[in-house]
């Protein structure tokens, strides 16, 4: 099998190793965690919810697993999992599994996707292609739900957690890559989590991405900001693709699909929402980039703290 479910969780209230034991999860501490039937655990504390039920709610939800399933982003999916099987070192190499998180995966399609690139990869070298460890986290627990159960539906092993990136319920230095899917990025989170070398992947929406859209439900465009971004602490930028191709969907429910997994459901009037829902047709742009960041070396890091004390 090429994927593995993530193990190196921490306990979300002191940060200790989770050790798993039957259907539950606990730490040294004595805090334990139940694993659901649907195979998800729930690590976020409630003190640290903004509110009772944070993050996408069950109709957003549904409505990008629509989307999503329908193969509208299968090219986004593609470069993905592409980016990753570039990096991917020959199993002939006796590598542990490429450990990976998808910090806000959503109903899990991304991580899904993936798991069918190795599988694929796999069978066309023989199996020489190192297994994934596999673990998603969202704060929605209707996101991790679904991925839980397409997950064990599509047959593949991933852990599935609802937490969130600001605390990421695991271990220091555990990742090889962090997966950052239209999310929102806690980088200081993020370079913990990860291992020295390791390289965080973002997509991130282009200038132009789903423009025609934006066109129809707000009065103007707001101008792009053209600043030009550096590498967040910790890390060092290794490169940036851009992706760009036509999608033309066909039929109310599409659209409204498209509309509902996006912020632009809540920021769009209800004016501009009421032309969106009378379109029988639309062709949008689909405009990302994928930025490529690496993990500094922890000697980098102290190296760079020593001369900033110095100075």
């Amino acid at each position: 099998m090429s994927t593995l479910s993530f193990q190196a969780l921490a306990c979300p209230l002191d940060g200790d190793a989770l050790h798993k034991s039957g259907n539950t999860w606990r730490c040294g501490a004595g805090h334990s965690f139940d694993i659901a039937k649907q195979g998800y655990v729930h690590l976020l504390p409630v003190q640290n919810k903004r509110s009772q039920d944070p993050g996408d709610s069950k109709e957003m939800v549904a409505a990008r697993q629509r989307f999503l399933n329908a193969g509208h982003y299968r090219p986004i999916a593609e470069a993905v999992g592409q980016a990753v099987l570039n990096h991917l070192p020959s199993a002939a190499s006796a590598e542990p599994p490429l450990s990976v998180l998808d910090a806000g995966c959503g109903e899990g399609y991304y991580l899904r996707e993936l798991a069918k690139a190795c599988d694929e990869a796999k069978s066309e070298t023989a199996g020489e292609v190192r297994a994934l460890s596999l673990l998603g986290v969202d704060i929605s627990k209707w996101a991790v739900l679904a991925a839980a159960r397409q997950g064990k539906q599509a047959g593949q092993q991933a852990s599935w957690v609802v937490g969130s990136n600001a605390n990421l319920p695991v271990q220091p230095g555990t990742l090889d890559l962090v997966l950052c899917m239209f999310g929102f990025p806690v980088y200081p989170e993020f370079a913990r989590v990860l291992k020295p070398g390791g390289e965080l992947l973002m997509v991130e929406a282009g200038p132009d991405h789903l423009r025609e859209l934006r066109e129809i439900i707000y009065p103007s465009l707001k101008p792009e900001r053209k600043d030009a971004r550096q590498a967040p602490e910790g890390f060092t930028s290794l490169g940036t693709d851009t992706l760009r191709y036509s999608l033309t969907l066909e039929g109310t429910e599409a659209i409204a699909d498209l509309l509902a997994m996006t912020p632009h459901l809540y920021r769009a009037s209800a004016e501009g929402r009421q032309r969106a829902a009378a379109l029988a047709s639309l062709t949008v742009t689909v405009d990302v980039r994928l930025a490529r960041l690496g993990r500094d070396s922890l000697d980098a890091d102290t190296s760079e703290a020593g001369s900033a004390e110095a100075s």
